[in-house]
């Protein structure tokens, strides 16, 4: 048994599509999304073996679930509760309907669980005290304290106390305030999620795949517009990164590096990255470097930035000539 509390939502949807066996696992696949195929599938290769006692509470949680989704459906909580207490007892009852009222299908406002809690708070202000009160009802208990602790004062009392006493709500009702806030969220939704671009997306991408993708996505923008390709080649490696070389390659690094950039780019640099440029020199150099820094007064940030973007153009060089190796993503990422 403590195996089954162990596994996770994938792990169980693999075991069941085990047990049912290759034809009617093939059509329930069908049924879902194509990312979820491709979980689910690819848990069933790496499932070499399923003690029976597992596959068979996988498969009863199931079928519990099922049937108390069919109890919903057909005559709403209070009915689903009462025919689950008969069948299982009332410790299992309740446990089954948490796990259906935290599914996705069984609460409503599930769109709106996924906005931003100010999102909320301004498509609900207006809205009737009961309104608000059943939205934050359905709400997550942490996102549901942001908006009610965004409305005043005086509103916060009438909603709480709704809260409290709001014991049902009809189906329809809830169906049709659930389509009116979703057809008035979506835009701003839309909008959120569209915002997620952007150069530093492309940049945090192109920092996990391997080299050969890099490149032919960079030469690519390179020949459709050549600004947009060099501000990602800045952004690609900063001064700060450094830190991710290993020794051998900092070193090499600093054999090309001016003396006069060093001493300027570590002006600006944290404490970690000039510990590591410290570290990698002979104990003359550092002294020596330290006396520049300090001696050096005052600086203005541009020259600061741009001595660090000439050592940067420095790494991007020895990297590219395969001299040093800059950590990515794919086959980059291992390094024997």
């Amino acid at each position: 048994m403590a195996r089954q509390k162990a596994l996770t939502g994938l792990d169980k949807a693999a075991i069941f599509l085990i047990t049912m066996g290759p034809e009617l696992s093939s059509l329930i696949l069908r049924q879902l999304p194509q990312e979820d195929i491709e979980r689910i599938t690819y848990q069933i290769a790496n499932t070499s073996k399923v003690d029976p006692e597992v596959k068979q509470a996988v498969v009863e949680e199931f079928l519990q679930l099922s049937e108390a989704q069919q109890y919903l459906l057909q005559g709403g909580l209070k009915y689903a509760r009462e025919i689950l207490e008969r069948a299982v007892g009332p410790a299992k009852a309740a446990e089954i309907i948490k796990k259906l009222m935290a599914t996705s299908k069984i609460r409503p406002f599930n769109m709106i669980r996924k906005a931003d809690p100010k999102q909320i708070v301004n498509f609900i202000y207006n809205e009737h005290p009961q309104t608000i009160a059943l939205i934050l009802a359905y709400l997550e208990p942490e996102q549901a304290a942001v908006v009610l602790g965004a409305l005043p004062g005086e509103l916060q009392s009438n909603v709480a106390k709704r809260i409290a006493l709001m014991e049902r709500a009809s189906p329809e009702t809830v169906r049709e305030l659930e389509a009116i806030l979703e057809q008035r969220l979506s835009s701003v939704v839309d909008q959120d999620f569209a915002a997620a671009g952007g150069i530093k997306t492309l940049v945090d991408i192109l920092n996990r795949v391997d080299r050969g993708t890099e490149r032919t996505i960079l030469e690519a923008l390179e020949q459709d517009d050549p600004e947009l390709a060099d501000e990602i080649r800045k952004r690609m490696f900063v001064f700060e990164d450094i830190i991710t070389l290993d020794d051998n390659s900092i070193r090499r690094v600093l054999r090309e590096v001016d003396f006069k950039d060093l001493a300027l780019a570590l002006k600006g640099a944290s404490e970690d990255v000039a510990n590591r440029i410290y570290r990698n020199l002979s104990k003359r150099a550092a002294e020596m470097l330290r006396e520049d820094i300090e001696y050096m007064g005052p600086t203005r940030l541009r020259d600061v930035e741009q001595a660090q973007q000439r050592i940067v153009q420095i790494i991007r060089r020895l990297d590219e000539a395969g001299e040093i190796i800059i950590a990515r993503g794919g086959e980059d990422a291992i390094i024997i």
